[in-house]
């Protein structure tokens, strides 16, 4: 159940559009935090298994289709990210 804050948003910043695209990026790095640490679980527990090494993480190479997924995926994810800001763009 995702909770929220009741009452006004406390501004940080003197432009209300600061003060949000502050929360953006401080909600993205929350993210990248949470994924960082699952990934280093995940590279921990295959190490400890034994079934890959750091090494072979690293030197890694994709194959041509997972090349194409992975872009397809940071494109979208990309448009995602800045549709607000297309939107305002757009609404000029």
């Amino acid at each position: 159940m995702v909770q929220t804050a009741k009452g006004q948003r406390p501004v940080y910043l003197n432009d209300p559009q600061q003060d949000k695209l502050l929360g953006i990026i401080l909600a993205l790095a929350g993210e990248v935090s949470v994924l960082r640490e699952r990934l280093d679980t995940l590279e921990k527990l295959l190490e400890t298994k034994g079934i890959l090494s750091p090494a072979e993480i690293e030197t890694y190479q994709p194959d041509e289709k997972t090349s194409e997924q992975r872009e397809q995926w940071r494109t979208e994810y990309i448009s995602r990210l800045l549709r607000i800001l297309e939107e305002e763009i757009d609404g000029l």
